[in-house]
C-alpha cells in the first residue's frame, strides 16, 4: 500500500522561509514523478510545484515560481518544498501528491493524482 507523509507546516511571519517534506513508502520512489499542491481556506485544490524522478524536471505554478523550490532525495525516499518570501495568500494546507502518470503535463492536475498525503497546514501571519 502506497502511503505519503507530509510535515513541515507551521505559523510563520510573512517574508519567512519554510521547507516542508513528504516521505513516501510502498513503491520504488525514483521511479515516479511528485507534486505538490495546497488548498486555502474555501478554495479549490491549487497546483504548486512537481518533479520528475529522476528530479531533473521541474515545474511551478506561476503564484511561486521564483520563491519555492521543489527538490527530492531518492535515497531518503523524501521530496521537499522549499518556500521563501512567504506571504498571506500562501496560507494553505499543503499536500504531497503521487501522479498517476509521469508526464509533466499531468502534474497540474488535482484528478491525475492517484495517492494524497494528508496535508501539512502553513499559515502565514501578514
Amino acid at each position: 500500500q502506497v502511503q505519503l507523509g507530509d510535515s513541515g507546516g507551521r505559523l510563520v511571519q510573512a517574508g519567512d522561509s519554510l521547507r516542508l517534506s513528504c516521505t513516501i513508502s510502498g513503491l520504488p520512489f525514483a521511479a515516479h514523478s511528485m507534486a505538490w499542491f495546497r488548498q486555502a481556506p474555501g478554495k479549490e485544490q491549487q497546483f504548486v510545484a512537481g518533479i520528475s524522478g529522476s528530479g531533473e524536471t521541474t515545474d511551478y505554478a506561476d503564484s511561486v515560481k521564483g520563491r519555492f523550490t521543489i527538490s527530492r532525495d531518492n535515497a531518503k525516499e523524501t521530496v521537499y518544498l522549499q518556500m521563501n518570501s512567504l506571504t498571506f495568500e500562501d496560507t494553505a494546507n499543503y499536500h504531497c501528491a503521487l501522479p498517476f502518470g509521469d508526464a509533466p503535463t499531468t502534474w497540474r492536475a488535482a484528478d491525475a493524482m492517484a495517492t494524497w498525503g494528508e496535508g501539512t497546514l502553513v499559515t502565514v501571519s501578514s
